[in-house]
């Protein structure tokens, strides 16, 4: 199976709403590393990597968000960042 690393940028209303902590929860469910932080613009930053199917399968699901997100836009391009993250973190 082949990785795939992606880097996103989530906006709408995707702060104050247990978004960052649902991220982390369904990355680790699906065995993807990376981390997800805020961003002081409103938006969420995400590094995944994994497996190209678990990758999908996240964006798939920060497309929805958890209950109380409103999810406009995701942005999403192969990440090509120095990082190689190990488990999935929620950056503070």
């Amino acid at each position: 199976m082949t990785d795939k690393r992606v880097e996103a940028h989530v906006s709408g209303r995707v702060q104050g709403v247990w978004f960052r902590d649902f991220t982390r929860t369904t990355a680790i469910a699906l065995g993807v590393n990376g981390y997800v932080e805020n961003l002081p613009d409103g938006r969420v930053h995400l590094v995944a990597t994994g497996p190209a199917e678990a990758v999908n399968a996240l964006l798939e699901a920060v497309k929805e968000g958890p209950p109380g997100a409103q999810v406009d836009a995701v942005d999403a391009r192969i990440y090509d960042g120095p990082e190689t993250p190990t488990g999935f973190h929620v950056r503070h």
